[in-house]
């Protein structure tokens, strides 16, 4: 009996309309020159092209029914469907609408900004249409996020979420991640009940020893309710830096555990057409088990993002 395909969980993919009238676009002008030289990006991240697997590499920003499509060609089971805030801020109509287009296949993630007055009733709102979770994403790169993130009007985001049963998605930092990790670590144990997701392993410094992953995030590791995301982006940097993302993925999983680490697309942002990046997502993970395996494709994002249960298949 021929051995079947692993299913796929996507945790962090992006949708964009083609319908400019009904979802008209309110871009963030981003410039390479805004990131310190020292951060992970370049070429082949944050939309811009020429990434390092492959010579032509694309920069897809699909509708929710191409990935959909793809989706079927690929086994991947479900998405996490992640408001484009570059292209959209926080208007949040096309993401909703997108993933309740297939409600059993793709979950929208929305993004929000405490310090706007909607931000609250919309979340009342949304989390009553699917929405499964909160992204805290500024679009002003230049703001104080731990300013952003500690503001009462920040905390009463927080509160709601744990109160809906919603999921707090965190942006990866540029840089000063060593600034934001305590307040994430003091939110976890405020709300232990909180599901927290981390963005592309919150961008460590893979040039440090470890990869960046060791004693800077040992307080992440140590709180159940904290996940993070391996990404085509932490490809992309880490190509960029001259390392091999097997190896940093096979320090991910040792110091999180399978259990908290889940794949990510970065369709939409990264290059790279969708079978390319599940195929690079397996490469990644040939130093895996193949329950580690499984657990990083599929069960530890679709157990996060839909509260999905192996025992109850």
């Amino acid at each position: 009996m021929p051995e079947q395909p692993i299913r796929i969980y996507d945790s962090h993919a992006h949708l964009i309309s083609d319908d400019l009238d009904r979802y008209p676009r309110n871009v963030v002008k981003v410039e390479m020159a805004e990131f310190p030289k020292d951060s992970s990006f370049g070429p082949g991240v944050m939309g811009f092209p020429g990434g390092y697997h492959g010579p032509n590499p694309l920069n897809l920003k699909p509708t929710a029914e191409q990935l959909h499509g793809w989706m079927q060609e690929e086994n991947v089971v479900g998405i996490a469907a992640v408001q484009k805030g570059l292209i959209y801020r926080t208007d949040n109509s096309y993401i909703v609408d997108a993933a309740n287009l297939f409600p059993d296949q793709m979950s929208a993630v929305i993004i929000i900004d405490p310090a706007e007055e909607k931000t609250l009733p919309m979340i009342r709102e949304l989390s009553d249409r699917g929405v499964v979770g909160v992204r805290f994403f500024p679009t002003d790169l230049k703001i104080d996020k731990v300013a952003w993130l500690t503001s009462p009007a920040s905390l009463a985001v927080w509160e709601l979420a744990d109160e809906l049963g919603i999921i707090v998605d965190i942006e990866a930092p540029v840089t000063d991640q060593h600034l934001l990790i305590p307040l994430i670590e003091q939110m976890a144990d405020r709300f232990p009940n909180l599901r927290i997701v981390l963005d592309h392993i919150f961008l460590p410094r893979v040039s440090d020893p470890d990869f960046g992953i060791g004693a800077n995030y040992e307080g992440l590791a140590a709180r159940d309710n904290i996940s993070v995301k391996w990404t085509s982006l932490n490809m992309d940097t880490i190509h960029l830096k001259g390392f091999a993302p097997e190896d940093v993925l096979r320090r991910a999983v040792d110091f999180f555990g399978a259990d908290k680490v889940m794949w990510g697309s970065d369709i939409g942002t990264s290059s790279g057409t969708y079978k390319e990046m599940i195929a690079r997502a397996h490469e990644s993970m040939c130093y895996l088990t193949a329950d580690e395996k499984r657990k990083v494709l599929h069960d530890t994002g679709r157990r996060v993002f839909e509260k999905w249960n192996a025992d109850a298949e």
